[in-house]
């Protein structure tokens, strides 16, 4: 197993560092590749990644998390490849469960999970705890498939013969539309268990409902109408 890890960045500086750090820590031998898609940075984000030792980054000047991502499919040389977001932390089980998943199971294309949040406050984080409880776990025994798009895995001859991402779709609802291609090729898998932290930041400033409705919408619009509910979204840096 080859396991190239992804991490599209757009004007992350102040988040970009800890992400390596944790990726560095707790990287396998199985990892032979970390890649930074610098997607249109204004900031440092770039000079930022350069300092870590082995990271690969490469520019990707057309903004938009979908164009990052299928950059990153383009340079990834594994045959795994492990998108995870600029502003996470990995875990230290989180890798070894993704090469115990894989190794145990050769229909499965796709694997992910949901988030925790590391810099909420003590209540939201229970809120958002109970969303992927309540919520997003429930929906995927009803349906068969789900991707967190900042927390999964695939295959990449997979990615490939689905025609990568669709770089139509700006930010939200490309998860679901991910999953959705990738299980018509084989088993997309999602477990609670396979969490990994991230920053909380868009729950605290568009509010943890608007946030939930915007989820909840986008998936349903993707799921049966095959467009995103969204057209826009906000960046929060």
């Amino acid at each position: 197993m080859n396991i190239s890890i992804i991490i599209p960045a757009y004007n992350e500086e102040k988040y970009i560092g800890e992400c390596l750090a944790h990726v560095l820590k707790y990287k396998t031998p199985a990892v032979s590749e970390v890649i930074v898609v610098n997607n249109a940075s204004t900031d440092e984000t770039s000079a930022v990644a350069r300092r870590y030792p082995g990271i690969k980054v490469v520019d990707e000047p057309r903004k938009g998390l979908t164009r990052a991502r299928q950059r990153g499919l383009q340079e990834a040389t594994g045959d795994l490849l492990a998108y995870i977001d600029a502003d996470t932390r990995m875990p230290q089980f989180w890798l070894p469960i993704l090469e115990r998943e894989f190794q145990s199971d050769r229909e499965l294309v796709c694997l992910s999970g949901p988030y925790d949040y590391y810099d909420l406050p003590a209540a939201r984080r229970f809120l958002a705890r109970m969303f992927w409880k309540i919520v997003a776990i429930p929906s995927y025994y009803m349906i068969g498939y789900l991707i967190a798009g900042g927390n999964f895995a695939a295959k990449k001859e997979s990615l490939l013969k689905i025609g990568g991402f669709d770089r139509q779709i700006e930010f939200h609802g490309e998860d679901t539309n991910l999953a959705v291609r990738l299980q018509r090729v084989g088993k997309v898998k999602f477990m609670s268990r396979f969490f990994i932290w991230t920053s909380g930041r868009r729950l605290l400033a568009e509010g943890l409902v608007t946030t939930t409705y915007q989820y909840v919408m986008n998936v349903i619009w993707e799921l049966f109408l095959h467009r995103p509910y969204s057209q826009q979204y906000r960046d929060f840096r």
